[in-house]
């Protein structure tokens, strides 16, 4: 598959050129604007000369890419246009250039004709009906046809290997108006003994089509999502209720941000089925199978989330908000909706062997550094060294020392680093590439990332010679003392103090649930003035050596079956030159760590859980006593599920790095990422209990624990994700007033 690309230039100016279009044409004429015949086909002509009428045939311009790109905006816009079935018949009929198929197409691009489309008997939505063609006549009934009020041709399919076209304006045809979700714009067509053209046997691949087709109406529904969840967000900082805009409560900014979670994560699954079709890479489908699966929920749950925001006012049919209300889920349940996709998605992954999910292209230097490092997996963490670290507690399989000094002379703990350091200066797609071979290696951790980055932007040169060449050799371990009995979240809160007296710093005060407790170093958050307004503007950042007299380590046990540890340092004296940055200066080198976090986390959570989907994809497909679990409609659903969110997360990944490759991921779209990563890691945590039974809860080294207990530990190890680093509540709030613009 196709590496994350800046976005394309012509999509992006077809974008812009149809919402102006669209904003002069059809906005202002309301948003209960009219869906009749006559002001479908005015709109549509004028459309034509914008030139979509063409995009997806062979001799047109544009592909896939463009033909999503209008369908999101006329969704946006509320606008009927009969576009989806234009698209169809295109992408149907290319290649066909005589005859009655020729003439058709040359009318449709001139505006002079327009197409309504039905898949017939291949919906898989068995109630939208059929026809029944003899003797070049076809004799039935078809539902929920769009645009055939106003279309002058009716392109049908028969069987999977043939289409029928028919003039709809002469005998034996009847369209009929249909309301659907309180909205009209779709017909039944009553067809009695209608004369019918066949197009030629094997002039298209219609099962293609219908996944072509459904991706143009994720599309849609998405543009129409977006755009009342745009209405929604100026509402929110504009309505005052209780005396302050309802944008500053919680529960408002929260659900905003779930909004926007599941939005970006559609809008970048369909821009990469773009991609990858119009690339001709046959991965296209999968993930057009995803992004139907993902958003039948998803754009739902934003179309309701957008209506409780705005309440009362909501429910005015003079208000846009329902139109969007009604297209997301006319468009999210049509041919088959979510669950006809993960239909396909379980077969793909569950039947005849099944196949694992798509090994992403990370680029040249990407993919050859992943099966670099894949190969010195094979030969220093494989075989009885593995199997030894393997049989160890989980709490005694965080670290390993001497895989640290091995990795370490490899280079790779600093691949990211800038060269001037010692590092690599590799690009954040190589990144991605050696955490997920890392990941599917189940290798320890390795490296002090955070900490190192810290002290690359904040560092004095002195500082950053003596410790980065020893993290980059894989012997020194920082841990972060930032959490604090009463500053958690809120790290301003913090109180433990840092007197300066003489050429050193004293420090007094408590750390809890420190992680690294065992490394070398900590990188510790200490308030150097008390009095200071705003409380974050007088913390400092420290390097304080564990081995310093005064600290005092109490180690306890997580639920998770890892360690973290109460700190207490008491008179604890280090050098003046431990001080990375400024005096008063650290909450700058504290956010600005976390920052960086929090752009890579989210992408190493989604790995793990990609890597964990894969182990329990093999045991569903294995079963026991002769029983596989791969039949059972239930799993096979849940399995589905799965794997279109571990796309939505690795999209969001890849927009990350996507990011960080132009500078720095915002603080916001690395929260969002950490958001929907944790809580999927969760759902999958629980999701695989439901699916394996008592034994999946076996812990390690139980008799008859499955994997040794893996899926247990992951469940339990998933909830760290979503509380540390700043919980996703917190996140939640970030996303809003970062991302949203909504008030603090």
């Amino acid at each position: 598959m196709t590496a994350t690309e800046q976005p394309d230039d012509v999509t992006a100016m077809l974008r812009e050129s149809i919402r102006g279009f669209l904003d002069e044409h059809w906005r202002p004429r309301g948003a209960t604007a009219s869906s009749s015949p006559d002001e479908i086909s005015a709109i549509w002509r004028k459309l034509v000369g914008q030139g979509v009428a063409a995009l997806g045939a062979e001799a047109g311009e544009g592909g896939l890419a463009e033909i999503l790109v209008v369908m999101a905006e006329l969704g946006r816009a509320g606008c009927p246009a009969p576009m989806w079935s234009a698209a169809l018949a295109n992408l149907a009929v290319s290649g066909s250039q005589a005859g009655v198929v020729a003439d058709l197409q040359a009318r449709l691009h001139a505006g002079t004709a327009i197409v309504a489309f039905s898949f017939g008997a291949l919906d898989p939505d068995r109630g939208t009906g059929s026809i029944v063609a003899a003797d070049d006549a076809a004799t039935g009934v078809l539902r929920c046809v769009e645009a055939a009020g106003s279309a002058t041709h009716l392109l049908v399919a028969l069987d999977r290997a043939h289409l029928a076209l028919i003039e709809l304006d002469g005998p034996g045809v009847e369209c009929i108006a249909t309301r659907a979700m309180g909205a009209w714009g779709l017909y039944e067509v009553r067809l009695n003994a209608v004369p019918l053209t066949r197009i030629a046997e094997g002039a298209v691949d219609l099962d293609d089509l219908r996944i072509k087709g459904k991706a143009m109406l994720a599309a849609r529904a998405y543009g129409a999502a977006r755009r009342a969840f745009e209405l929604a967000v100026d509402y929110a900082r504009e309505r005052h209720q209780f005396g302050q805009p309802i944008g500053k409560f919680q529960a408002i900014q929260h659900k905003l941000a779930n909004c926007l979670i599941a939005l970006e994560g559609v809008r970048l699954v369909l821009d990469h089925i773009a991609r990858l079709h119009d690339g001709d890479d046959a991965d296209w489908r999968y993930f057009a199978d995803c992004v139907s699966a993902f958003s039948g929920s998803a754009l739902r749950q934003v179309a309701l989330e957008t209506q409780h925001t705005f309440g009362a006012i909501g429910y005015a049919e003079e208000h846009e908000a329902p139109i969007h209300f009604k297209r997301v889920h006319l468009d999210t349940i049509a041919l088959g909706g979510a669950l006809d996709a993960k239909r396909r998605l379980a077969a793909r992954l569950l039947d005849a062997g099944g196949a694992g999910l798509p090994q992403y292209d990370l680029g040249s230097a990407g993919n050859a550094y992943r099966e670099q490092v894949r190969r010195w997996l094979g030969q220093n963490w494989s075989g009885a060294r593995k199997d030894a670290f393997d049989q160890k507690p989980f709490a005694k399989r965080e670290f390993d020392a001497g895989f640290a000094r091995d990795m370490g002379e490899t280079g790779w703990i600093g691949l990211g680093w800038p060269e001037q350091f010692g590092g690599q200066a590799r690009s954040p797609l190589e990144q991605i590439a050696f955490m997920e071979t890392m990941e599917q290696g189940e290798a320890p951790r390795i490296g002090a990332a955070i900490q190192a980055n810290a002290l690359m932007m904040f560092g004095t040169p002195e500082q950053q010679q003596q410790y980065l060449p020893e993290i980059l050799r894989g012997e020194a371990m920082h841990g972060m003392g930032y959490s604090e009995p009463q500053a958690g979240s809120d790290l301003a809160a913090l109180r433990t103090s840092a007197v300066r007296n003489g050429e050193h710093w004293v420090i007094n005060g408590q750390k809890i649930w420190t992680t690294t407790w065992w490394g070398k170093y900590m990188f510790l958050a200490a308030r150097t003035d008390k009095d200071a307004r705003p409380p974050h503007a007088g913390i400092s950042m420290f390097i304080v050596p564990m081995d310093a007299p005064g600290i005092t380590i109490r180690p306890s046990a997580t639920m998770y079956d890892g360690t973290f540890a109460n700190i207490f340092y008491d008179n604890v004296r280090i050098p003046a030159e431990n001080l990375v940055g400024e005096v008063n200066g650290g909450w700058k080198v504290l956010t600005g760590a976390l920052a960086f976090e929090r752009g890579l986390v989210g992408g190493g959570i989604v790995l793990k859980v990609a890597h964990a989907f894969e182990q329990l994809r093999v045991h569903v497909m294995a079963g026991e006593r002769d029983q596989s679990l791969a039949g059972d409609p239930i799993v096979r659903d849940r399995m589905a599920t799965l794997a279109s969110e571990i796309e939505i997360g690795r999209q969001l990944m890849m927009r990350c790095a996507e990011l960080a490759a132009d500078g720095v991921t915002p603080p916001e779209y690395g929260a969002i990422s950490k958001v929907f990563s944790g809580e999927l890691m969760e759902r999958f945590g629980e999701a695989a209990l439901d699916i394996l039974g008592m034994r999946a809860a076996l812990s390690e080294q139980m008799p008859g624990a499955i994997d040794n207990g893996r899926f247990e530990q992951n469940l339990r190890h998933s909830l760290m994700w979503v509380i540390s680093i700043g919980t996703n509540e917190i996140q939640r709030s970030l996303i809003a007033q970062r991302a949203l613009g909504l008030p603090r």
